[in-house]
């Protein structure tokens, strides 16, 4: 598994810093007559900056957790979450490339995102204990889908997200939708 702070930790910068400090030594090199620093700057220096400059073009930045976890719920997480509960947590904190929004795929195959514009996103994450079990709740801003339209897929989603896996869906907000992914496995 990787480390949180390692998957927090975005590709595109490291590359940029890395092709920016070896081009601008091979820069200096070129002025001060160093060939050999001239050369590694020139070759490795500027390709470097520019794959630092595609991956930031492409980046799609890691969702924020919303609320501090309790260690109550970190336990729950250890006992009852399924690896669809972790695999989308781990998936959405952490840099994605080449996706033009988290779980795109998925809302797409629940039929929750008709076009761009329709399109819920995915503002945060928290995790909670419902009922003494572990829930993953995903924080959708959907000014235009609504309620019931979520509701009426909550067993779609429950079959995607499952076994061992319910969904729940509320509306703390007038735009905002939370999609509850609540463990069965009760411990």
């Amino acid at each position: 598994m990787i480390p949180s702070f390692l998957r927090q930790t975005s590709l595109a910068a490291i590359a940029l810093i890395a092709g920016g400090a070896i081009t601008v030594i091979g820069f200096g090199a070129y002025f001060s007559g160093n060939a050999t620093l001239n050369l590694a700057g020139f070759f490795y220096g500027i390709p470097i900056l520019l794959i630092g400059l595609a991956l930031k073009s492409a980046e799609l930045p890691p969702i924020p957790v919303t609320q501090e976890t309790p260690p109550e719920v970190l336990k729950l997480r250890e006992e009852q979450a399924t690896d669809t509960q972790n695999q989308i947590r781990n998936d959405v904190t952490r840099y994605r490339y080449a996706e033009r929004a988290h779980l795109l795929e998925t809302l797409e195959h629940l039929g929750l995102s008709p076009n761009d514009k329709e399109r819920p996103v995915l503002e945060g994450l928290r995790e909670e204990a419902v009922d003494g079990a572990y829930a993953l709740i995903l924080e959708f801003d959907s000014p235009r889908i609504s309620l019931e339209t979520w509701k009426g897929k909550c067993d779609d989603m429950t079959t995607f997200f499952g076994p061992g896996v319910r969904v729940e869906v509320q509306q703390p907000d007038e735009d905002f939708i939370d999609v509850a992914l609540i463990s069965d496995a009760k411990a």
